[in-house]
């Protein structure tokens, strides 16, 4: 029985050419969107699963509330982790890492910069890695061990086995090699070429676990399974400040499974993070999906009259419903198969670019028993949901009214056709709008006063030799006249490394406390960043510099400061402030300007940054730079980075956004315009003779054309207005979340439904426009 069922309706799709090829390059396109979407969805929902112990991992973190204002914090103190270790019982193992760093390696004459971190015991027991050599219970038991990954092991011995070969870091220390482990997955949180153990014989490491307010690294739990949170985050905040005086910060611990998700928080509270995304594009899948449905419907049900007698004569002949039913939805599951493997073949091919453009490393693989769930998922519910309404409109024909002729289309069978199309339409606004709004934001963001010129700044890496030949490296660069300005900070214009409460003075108010960023300078600060001094001066390299500070607009207003220069701050030591500078966006360029303190250092930094001349190439200032680092650091590859690039870097989630909306709302509307091409065909074939009729009795073309364009602009007309409201709330509660964003404008939606006007009248016009420009013999011979 089935096997007719598929006979015959391979041969109805085969006979039908036009519509079969219409709806399967819909349905292509549409299962092609999808299976990109849920690759990405699915990468990003198991983020760090690969992890045995995934349900069992937490991070601690800290809520500090600076007078009502709450920074969470995931930096704590070194000796809180061995604390917590015997603390609970719920606590099996407890960790310290530090950040990720970099660190030069070297090994004979290879000398390559890698990141990786130092961590405690127990890393291995709570991470769990997969070992290609060496065992986790033994690479981290020597404190001049390091263990690598199998890409960093290769890039330095080769083939050559890497145990026991010693590297040497940064040029003042040496690690042996206990252990090569397999790179991390890509949608990992950690992320290292290298990992080491801390070697608490060493004397900095010695007095960081005697101190319990230097908080610089970070602390992960495992605990036994279904710990109790509540209790952990008590345990948590009463040991921290049973050893110091932190009654501003509440502790909590924060688990594995929403580190990558849900990682945003927004005055002490969890605000969501990709998650947001994750959902975005879900409905965008299952909304294109839909798109490509639909076109299925509307042309199925298009053309019913070609099946009206069809039916007939196999209910006359004694099929029943149920059985027209099975051979509807057999025609929908051969066109879903058949576009299926089609897309299949297009996600292959086009793979490589996504990835490169999401930057991931997705692969479809077709041996894992996800892919098959997904695809059976994916081809069933494409099958039911497009040859639904087809397969229950076409089963429902009354013989004898098909067989007498009699049978009409009139407004019930439209009716239905009319809201699919008009749905199309609304969601194709509604894409167009938001990819526009996100545009508009970005772009608004983009063109944000930073209160620096980063155009020409270059930044290069702090090392011992850079600091001890500072003033060398800063003599012959600004009497090469390829650079006009040097200074070195303790991080990158474009980062914020210290956070700090703000320092006492007279007058402070009780209680009031405000979080700081912190950044320590040499002289030429707002020279090279081209910041504007607004109070004041910038440091000179004097001796009194060491007792001086320079705050920032930001700084100045949230202390609530009248006329700070000259004032004394208490931070440590006592500080007068010299000077006052404007606002510099260090962090997220959506947020407002962080309030900012800073301080003289002439002696180690982090960061050196200049800047190049106006007019002077980019490869010939870097070739120059190059020549000058190497000689007076010459244990260090030459690295670099351009301030502008680094800063557009914060817009990458944004930018991938708006990327992918682009090329997902370009395919949504071709989809809906190749499903607007067919209809207006049926359309036209429809009335064809009446169009003959029409232009025998003199109608011009462009009367024909509007006779089957009005139909459909109604169509556009009702989308606009379901439209317009719709996307202007969603894309509201998306700006909600900047503080620094666009008002949208209600122009936009107008010009957007002109356009989508527009597009309507050329699809239907091109099909419309051959018919109305042809003889009308052809037409009417046949009357």
């Amino acid at each position: 029985m089935f096997k007719n069922y598929f006979k015959t309706a391979w041969r109805n799709l085969f006979r039908n050419k036009g519509f079969s090829i219409t709806n399967i390059l819909g349905l292509t396109i549409g299962i092609s969107c999808t299976t990109f979407i849920l690759l990405w969805v699915y990468d990003e929902l198991t983020y760090d699963r690969f992890q045995k112990n995934y349900d069992n991992i937490y991070q601690v973190i800290a809520n500090r509330d600076f007078n009502n204002q709450v920074f969470t914090d995931r930096s704590m103190a070194l000796p809180l982790a061995r604390a917590l270790e015997n603390s609970s019982p719920q606590i099996k193992h407890a960790v310290v890492t530090t950040y990720q760093q970099q660190n030069v390696l070297a090994y004979n004459n290879k000398k390559i910069k890698k990141d990786g971190y130092v961590v405690s015991d127990h890393f291995f027991d709570i991470f769990t890695w997969q070992f290609v050599k060496g065992n986790a219970a033994t690479a981290l038991k020597d404190p001049h061990s390091i263990v690598l990954t199998e890409d960093a092991a290769k890039a330095f011995f080769g083939n050559e086995d890497p145990i026991n070969k010693v590297l040497t870091i940064d040029n003042n220390q040496t690690a042996k090699v206990s252990a090569v482990v397999k790179h991390a997955p890509g949608n990992s949180t950690f992320q290292f070429d290298w990992i080491r153990p801390f070697n608490y014989a060493d004397p900095g490491t010695k007095q960081s676990m005697n101190e319990w307010i230097n908080s610089s690294w970070n602390i992960f739990l495992l605990t036994v399974p279904q710990a109790d949170t509540a209790l952990l985050n008590k345990t948590v905040t009463k040991i921290k400040r049973a050893h110091g005086n932190d009654e501003i910060s509440s502790y909590f611990v924060f688990p594995m499974n929403h580190w990558h998700l849900y990682s945003d928080f927004e005055n002490g509270k969890n605000i969501g993070g990709m998650i947001e995304y994750v959902r975005l594009f879900s409905i965008i899948a299952v909304i294109i999906l839909l798109i490509a449905c639909i076109n299925f419907m509307n042309l199925s049900t298009a053309r019913s009259e070609k099946r009206a007698k069809e039916v007939g004569i196999r209910k006359t002949l004694g099929s029943n419903r149920k059985q027209l039913l099975l051979q509807f939805f057999c025609e929908s599951f051969i066109l879903t198969l058949i576009a299926f493997a089609l897309a299949i073949v297009v996600v292959i091919l086009l793979l490589p670019l996504f990835n490169a453009m999401v930057d991931k490393h997705l692969s479809l693989n077709v041996m894992q028993p996800v892919f098959w769930v997904m695809a059976s998922g994916t081809i069933l519910f494409t099958a039911f949901v497009a040859g639904s309404y087809p397969a229950l409109y076409l089963s429902s024909f009354n013989p004898v009214k098909v067989l007498k002729g009699t049978i009409v289309a009139g407004r019930k069978t439209i009716l239905p056709r009319h809201v699919l199309v008009t749905l199309q339409f609304a969601i194709s606004i509604l894409l167009i709008s938001a990819t526009i709004i996100v545009y508009q934001q970005i772009q608004h963001v983009k063109g944000r006063d930073m209160g620096y010129n980063p155009n020409g700044l270059v930044m290069i890496p702090s090392t011992p030799d850079t600091d001890k030949n500072f003033a060398v490296i800063r003599n012959q660069l600004l009497s090469s006249g390829i650079i006009t300005n040097i200074t070195r900070t303790s991080s990158p214009i474009t980062e914020i490394w210290w956070n700090t409460g703000a320092p006492d003075y007279d007058g402070k108010p009780a209680n009031s406390q405000i979080i700081m960023g912190g950044l320590a300078t040499d002289v030429d600060f707002s020279k090279t960043m081209n910041v504007k001094m607004l109070q004041g001066h910038d440091f000179t390299g004097t001796p009194a510099d060491s007792t001086s500070m320079i705050l920032n607009k930001a700084a100045v207003d949230a202390m609530k400061l009248k006329n700070p220069v000259g004032m004394q701050m208490r931070y440590g030591k006592t500080y007068t402030v010299i000077g006052v500078i404007d606002n510099v966006i260090m962090t997220s360029p959506f947020e407002p300007a962080y309030p900012m303190l800073m301080v003289y250092e002439n002696r180690s930094s982090g960061m050196n940054t200049m800047r190049i001349k106006a007019g002077v190439p980019a490869q010939k200032a870097l070739a120059f730079l190059e020549t000058v680092f190497k000689k007076n650091n010459p244990s260090v590859p030459f690295e670099y980075k351009f301030v502008d690039q680094e800063f557009q870097k914060k817009f990458l989630t944004e930018k991938l956004i708006g990327k992918l909306t682009n090329i997902f709302s370009a395919l949504a509307i071709f989809i809906c315009c190749l499903g607007l091409a067919g209809l207006a065909s049926f359309t036209i074939e429809k009335r064809f003779r009446e169009i003959g009729v029409r232009k025998v009795l003199g109608a011009s073309v462009q009367q024909l054309l509007m006779l089957i364009s009005k139909e459909f602009l109604k169509l556009v007309v009702i989308a606009f207005v379901i439209a317009m409201p719709l996307t202007y709330w969603l894309m509201s509660n998306w700006l909600d979340k900047y503080n620094y964003r666009i008002t949208i404008s209600l122009w936009l939606f107008f010009i957007v439904g002109i356009a989508m006007f527009l597009l309507t009248l050329i699809v239907v016009s091109l099909n419309t426009i051959r018919v109305a420009t042809g003889s009308p013999v052809k037409s009417l011979r046949t009357e």
